[in-house]
């Protein structure tokens, strides 16, 4: 193997451990604190970086949490796309995609908020945002893909109701009101407004 070869290499597993370091260390700081308490700072000391070598990885805090809840968010909806995939019934299948997206947002409550806040307001050229963003089109994606399952929704009204369904998730996640709700009250609120929107 050509030397410049392993270099690249050997550069490259640098950089995927260090940015593991930070995932990790922003994971545990953030789960243990919320993500308001926690200084980039002190991200940096237990990841073992300097808070320079941080900032090529995440320009601001708001990053790392969009960095660390990305990986959250696709394991959930992987789970809640595989469990719709075997349940018939078009709002149960939608509420399966759902149900894991709410439970992991709502993991570390003010966490969460942030996150959807992130998602919403925050820089669509940050690439940690723009894979959250490619997450809300895949959760819309999945949600349109059930909504066609018995033919009663054209792929354009699929696809209106998906996004309709997304803004509901995300404003009942995020509601101050429902702060201090259980994921199964949360849960009901969605499917509640959700089955209003359905065609009989």
């Amino acid at each position: 193997m050509p030397l410049a070869s392993q270099r690249v290499g050997r550069r490259e597993r640098n950089k995927q451990e260090k940015l593991d370091r930070i995932t990790a260390a922003a994971r545990e700081l953030f789960a243990e604190r919320g993500v308001d308490e926690v200084t980039t700072q002190e991200i940096a000391d237990k990841a073992d970086i300097g808070a320079g070598t941080l900032f090529l990885y995440a320009k601001t805090k708001g990053e790392l949490l969009l960095l660390v809840q990305n990986s959250s968010y696709a394991d959930a909806l992987a789970e809640g796309t595989s469990a719709a995939g075997s349940i018939p019934d078009v709002l149960d299948a939608v509420m399966a995609i759902v149900r894991p997206v709410v439970e992991c947002n709502r993991k570390q409550i003010d966490n969460g908020r942030t996150y959807l806040r992130e998602i919403v307001f925050g820089d669509p050229e940050e690439p940690h945002h723009r894979t959250a963003l490619g997450l809300t089109v895949q959760t819309e994606q999945a949600i349109a893909d059930v909504l066609q399952r018995d033919g009663r929704s054209s792929a354009a009204d699929a696809a209106t109701l998906a996004h309709i369904v997304s803004a509901i998730m995300f404003v009942s996640m995020a509601a101050t009101i429902n702060i201090a709700k259980p994921v199964d009250d949360v849960v009901q609120e969605i499917k509640t407004q959700v089955q209003v929107l359905l065609p009989r």
